[in-house]
């Protein structure tokens, strides 16, 4: 790696919604050209990747508190999966079907048990996460939250929360993500032939990369009597008609849509890559042309009408590079975040009032191997840069400087100087390919993994007093 290396990381990963994710692919997937897809899909609870950086990680234990389990010497109380069910039910989208609660205890009790696992084992393999790296990372998530560190502090306290106990949640997170990350990608291997195949065979690389769909869904109850469900399927083939004969499909889906997620939207989803929408809904809107809309057809739900609102060829698939400079000051035990934003404010001030220039500053104050180029990065792709620093390159326009960016390795002063769309490669084509493969094989590799993982684990279940 070259000087510039610790404002980019490489590491081969798979990107997610929340700054946990530390380290990011460097080539585009699919989803990435031209926007991102929207939405997503509650995950399964014992499969899901996905972390959590809410304030309330962590409470006091009360004293009526038990142990339901045993990992490896490692307890897990009742009070862990009660705050676990009561977060996955409060962050629940409208129209998310969670299972009754006791089958819900039971998930987040195995979720539970297979975290402690993995973190046992990540700790023999000797994974860490530094102070200063999780110091960053919760730096990151008060500012997610519109607060200071103080801020952030202050607001657990008033509401019962232990700063250590979250701080200590928090690294355990980020180890076993990094190590789910890494030992199940490897599980993983992609051929040429796959790639090869994927390109030409492929729908989501044959003809298009992604949909932009909307739907009308009229819902059909699970005790649903026959007769009842033959009325709704009336119902669905009837506003089928109006929309086939001109009238407003948005206007339609907010006065009779069941699908409360998207109803204000008009029923629309956002761009999608093809690997990442319902395969009920891909074969229905096949051979329909922009503005068409599908059939009837049945999902577990109900009935659908399916729009077709854009569509995106992989021909034509682009993504954007931008260049942008920087000044980075370094942080270190000696020297807080607080005084470096403090000072790389004055510096910000000077630049935006024109007393010097931004290259002269970089060369004059930042501690990166950028500094003698003035700051400047050179062109970037998607996933080059850490969540933290990239979010704030995305968010600029060309010509304008960022207030003080905090990141695991100092404080930023960013520039966008350049912002322009590229097509791909055939190798980045390829690489795309993989990371598709790659993601739709995940979820069945990372189960294996965690069964083999807790076969070798000694869980010890315990019944409540």
């Amino acid at each position: 790696m070259n000087e510039q290396a610790p404002v980019m990381s490489f590491a081969p990963v798979r990107l997610t919604a929340l700054c946990l994710a530390l380290a990011c692919a460097v080539t585009p997937t699919w989803s990435q050209l031209r926007r991102n897809d929207a939405g997503s899909v509650a995950p399964r609870i014992p499969g899901s990747r996905a972390l959590s950086t809410e304030l309330k990680l962590a409470g006091v234990q009360t004293t009526s508190d038990y142990i339901v389990a045993v990992v490896n010497q490692e307890p897990i109380t009742h009070t862990e999966v009660d705050k676990r069910v009561t977060r996955l039910q409060d962050s629940a989208s409208a129209g998310t079907r969670l299972p009754p609660t006791e089958d819900l205890r039971r998930q987040v009790l195995d979720a539970l048990i297979d975290e402690k696992v993995q973190l046992s084992y990540a700790r023999n393999m000797g994974l860490n996460v530094s102070d200063a790296e999780l110091d960053s990372t919760i730096e990151n998530i008060a500012a997610q939250n519109q607060l200071s560190l103080a801020e952030l502090r202050q607001r657990m306290a008033s509401d019962g929360l232990d700063y250590d106990r979250y701080r200590s949640s928090l690294r355990e997170q980020i180890i076993v993500q990094r190590l789910r990350e890494r030992e199940v990608t490897q599980r993983i291997p992609i051929t040429e032939e796959e790639v090869t195949a994927f390109l030409q065979d492929d729908p989501a690389a044959r003809t298009e990369s992604a949909l932009h769909l909307a739907h009308l869904l009229v819902a059909v109850p699970e005790s649903a009597s026959p007769s009842r469900v033959a009325q709704l399927q009336a119902k669905a083939e009837e506003l089928q008609r109006r929309i086939s004969a001109g009238e407003n499909f948005a206007q339609l889906v907010k006065q009779h849509s069941d699908d409360r997620n998207t109803r204000d939207e008009g029923g629309a989803f956002g761009m999608r890559e093809l690997s990442r929408l319902p395969e009920l809904f891909v074969n229905a809107v096949q051979g329909l042309k922009v503005g068409q809309v599908s059939e009837v057809v049945r999902s577990n739900a109900g009935f659908h009408i399916v729009k077709v609102l854009e569509r995106e060829s992989t021909s034509q698939a682009t993504y954007t590079q931008q260049r942008a400079r920087h000044i980075l000051l370094r942080s270190n035990p000696q020297q807080d975040s607080a005084r470096l934003v403090a000072r790389m404010n004055d510096i910000r001030k000077q630049i935006v009032g024109g007393q010097t220039s931004f290259a002269q500053m970089a060369r004059q104050y930042s501690e990166d191997g950028s500094g003698a180029k003035g700051g400047d990065l050179g062109w970037t792709s998607p996933g080059q840069f850490v969540p933290e620093f990239e979010r704030a390159v995305i968010s600029l326009q060309p010509g304008q400087i960022s207030e003080p960016v905090v990141s695991r390795y100092g404080v930023h002063l960013i520039q966008l100087m350049e912002r322009r769309e590229v097509q791909l490669s055939d190798a980045q084509r390829r690489e795309a390919a993989r990371n598709v493969l790659r993601e739709r094989k995940f979820e069945s590799a990372y189960e294996e993994w965690a069964r083999e993982l807790r076969a070798a684990a000694y869980v010890e279940m315990r019944d409540a007093p």
